[in-house]
């Protein structure tokens, strides 16, 4: 199944990105017609900039979900309470988180501009703005992803070695330096799966988008899958070469990421 509906697929795509088709007639080959128009295409670098943004600032979410995990680990009253609270982003649907936050946002009425608006005198309409529009989305998705990583982290400090922390702290080790050099090294499955999750999900990060902005305002807010999208399944043309060639770059940078960071895993392990 895996071969079927992963592997096979992308290979399709592959093949798909050197050809001109609309989906539906026959398609004509182009060799890398695809990809020499992407490299004059305005709108495919706006969207790989904010791609970057996104897995830049994604990135908050793994030590931020690490601390509140080490924060949800302890024993005390009302901690079940507190845990809820926290994975509470994680259940709900990210159409839902977009809503959400378009309503946070909303100028007038919005929670977050009347707290602008009660500071400086001025609101912000998020959304609207081109230099700020992304920032905006990332600070949505960073919730429920926050939220995932917390509950990987979570799992993960269930199988630490109490005997390990106990002579650690024999040995007179406590707060940044028993999570570095005791808590830390034992997290390394969990910190493995947060890194490839956060990097996917600040890869694809689709749904945000469409919801919150459709790629507004003037496409400043667009990213590779929404463009990617935009130009293969939508009334811009049904041009599935090129927006297969759009997944092809994705893809790749995607797999530089998680390649770079197994080798790092593997290059670590090796020494210890």
């Amino acid at each position: 199944m895996f071969v079927f509906y992963v592997i096979a697929p992308v290979f399709q795509s592959v093949s798909i990105s050197f050809y001109d088709w609309d989906g539906i007639g026959t398609a004509r080959w182009i060799g890398a017609d695809n990809y020499a128009e992407l490299l004059d295409d305005e709108a495919f670098y706006v969207s790989l900039k904010n791609n970057v943004i996104w897995l830049a600032l994604y990135m908050l979410a793994i030590p931020a979900g690490l601390m509140i995990a080490i924060f949800l680990n302890q024993t005390v009253w009302g901690i079940r309470v507190y845990k809820s609270l926290f994975f509470f982003p994680f259940v709900i649907s990210q159409v839902v988180v977009g809503l959400m936050f378009s309503w946070f946002y909303a100028p007038n009425f919005g929670l977050f501009y009347k707290l602008i608006e009660a500071v400086t005198g001025q609101g912000v309409a998020i959304l609207a703005e081109e230099n700020l529009v992304t920032y905006g989305i990332i600070a949505a998705g960073l919730w429920p992803q926050i939220a995932y990583v917390m509950i990987l982290y979570l799992t993960g400090l269930n199988n630490v070695a109490p005997d390990q922390i106990e002579a650690a702290r024999l040995d007179g080790a406590k707060g940044w330096k028993m999570l570095w050099y005791v808590i830390l090294p034992q997290l390394r499955p969990a910190t493995f799966i947060a890194v490839i999750v956060t990097v996917i999900g600040a890869l694809r990060s689709f749904d945000l988008v469409s919801i919150m902005t459709s790629g507004g305002p003037f496409g400043s807010s667009r990213v590779l899958s929404f463009y990617m999208y935009e130009q293969a399944l939508s009334e811009y043309g049904f041009r599935m070469g090129y927006g297969a060639a759009i997944a092809v770059v994705l893809f790749a940078i995607m797999m530089i990421f998680i390649s770079g960071f197994i080798w790092k895993m593997w290059r670590d392990e090796k020494e210890h």
